[in-house]
């Protein structure tokens, strides 16, 4: 490590809009001296040496293993179970061990792959996730404020090395963002009602209506709540077709508990019940205006 950087060389596994943002960010606070990237796809790889996001880019593992002093995985969830499986036991019995971290949206899954390939919870693995996103995607997306003023959350769990979770939580907060900690399970169940259930129905919303037979007109009219509630339905399917599979039991928890809360106000809607109506949408009025006021209190 040098007297300027925290630390020498982060490597990027996966060059889209999270991690070209992570290495912009990092870039911009000096927090590393030398970035670099990697995947099987070249062209991004090259991509982002020539926006100069990262520095260097290889498509061989071992090499970054070798080089990094952080690894950060950055793919999609189902994708970085696969990328612990190739990086976890080129580890076992080295004597350098790069810290490794990931910005996957489900953490259950890959705390199960990390304990069957290694055999406990790797020392060095702290897994994490920015709560952070925009429904561009690849490294031309890339954006070095992108973490200011959000939350990241660390899910340390029994085994791992104080001064590794440590240095990832100084990483995160470098960008500007919020490190906050939590369990596993709590996270998954959090992300699937705040996060992973918002999206599914977007998607679901917006297929529905464009299979429907006035698809033309609905969409020709459509108006400003519309496009507010469906935006995120234009974020990469890939990563939520993952994100869908890899937290499937919390995922179908809050599905079934908005079902419920859906035949509700639907049976309201068919006896004409106005009453009803208006005390689940003061309701919701009511809630939703508190997370206004807590998001504004947030960004000041």
């Amino acid at each position: 490590m040098s007297n300027s950087h925290t630390v020498e060389n982060i490597a990027i596994v996966g060059l889209g809009l999270i991690g070209g943002s992570l290495a912009r960010a990092l870039r911009k606070n000096g927090f590393a001296r030398r970035f670099i990237g990697y995947g099987h796809r070249k062209p991004s790889l090259e991509r982002g040496v020539e926006l100069g996001v990262i520095d260097c880019n290889t498509l061989v593992l071992d090499e970054i293993i070798a080089q990094a002093d952080v690894i950060v995985i950055a793919t999609p969830t189902l994708v970085a179970s696969e990328m612990l499986k190739e990086i976890l036991p080129r580890m076992i019995g080295q004597s350098h061990t790069p810290i490794i971290t990931d910005v996957a949206s489900v953490k259950g899954s890959l705390l199960d792959t990390a304990k069957a390939v290694f055999g406990s919870m790797p020392p060095r693995l702290v897994l994490g996730h920015p709560i952070a996103g925009s429904e561009r995607s690849g490294v031309d997306a890339s954006d070095e404020n992108l973490f200011e003023n959000h939350r990241v959350i660390l899910t340390p769990v029994e085994g791992n090395e104080p001064d590794a979770v440590e240095l990832i939580r100084v990483m995160w907060e470098s960008t500007g963002a919020e490190v906050i900690d939590m369990q596993v399970a709590e996270h998954d169940a959090v992300l699937a009602a705040t996060s992973h259930l918002p999206h599914v129905l977007a998607y679901a919303l917006v297929d529905a209506l464009a299979q429907s037979d006035a698809s033309e007109d609905i969409f020709r009219f459509a108006a400003g709540g519309f496009r507010d509630f469906t935006r995120i339905a234009s974020s990469d399917p890939v990563m939520w077709r993952d994100i869908s599979i890899a937290n499937k039991k919390a995922l179908l928890q809050s599905i079934d508990m908005f079902s419920d809360r859906l035949e509700i106000l639907r049976k309201k809607v068919e006896d004409d019940d106005s009453d009803g109506l208006l005390e689940i949408f003061s309701r919701a009025k009511e809630a939703r205006d508190e997370f206004a006021a807590i998001l504004a209190a947030r960004s000041k």
